[in-house]
């Protein structure tokens, strides 16, 4: 039995037919995930300078922008290969996930702690930045409209269900 999702038949006042691809779906949710991060980033940031200055505002700011550099490199990778590998590109994405974790612990151990940074707000921001992002994610890959199965062909007579 195929679907007759594309006769057009109304359901409320829209009308039901077929979607289609979701397009650019890795910086959709580049976007959506670094919004999220951004206004979380900001709002710890202006807790942080009210308690602790300049300095915890800076070092909040310091690790959420870490976390969204090595948090967008995954969707941008992502969104390169996904457009000559679609399936390809969900395995790369979970490979990324070590380059991420490794990649941050080398910027840390690089570039050491600096005089200026305060640890406790480091860490908020960093760890406000991952919620909030992979929140952020979760809920766009949930609005996607991924194409699981392939389409079946149209069989010659042109009716949508078969006997």
């Amino acid at each position: 039995m195929t679907s007759n999702a594309d006769s057009g038949r109304r359901s409320g006042k829209r009308v039901v037919g077929v979607s289609g691809e979701t397009s650019n779906l890795w910086l959709r949710l580049l976007l959506l995930s670094s919004a999220a991060a951004l206004a979380g980033l900001v709002v710890t940031s202006i807790v942080a300078a009210f308690i602790n200055g300049g300095q915890g505002a800076l070092s909040a700011a310091f690790g959420a922008a870490l976390v969204m550099l090595f948090f967008a490199i995954s969707l941008l990778i992502g969104h390169f290969v996904g457009r000559n590998n679609p399936s390809g590109a969900v395995g790369l994405f979970v490979a990324t996930y070590f380059v991420k974790v490794v990649g941050f612990a080398v910027v840390l151990f690089v570039i050491g702690t600096p005089s200026w940074l305060h640890g406790r707000w480091f860490i908020i921001g960093a760890v406000v930045a991952v919620v909030l992002w992979q929140a952020a994610e979760i809920y766009g890959f949930s609005k996607a409209r991924l194409q699981i199965y392939n389409d079946p062909a149209d069989e010659k007579g042109g009716t949508d269900v078969s006997a």
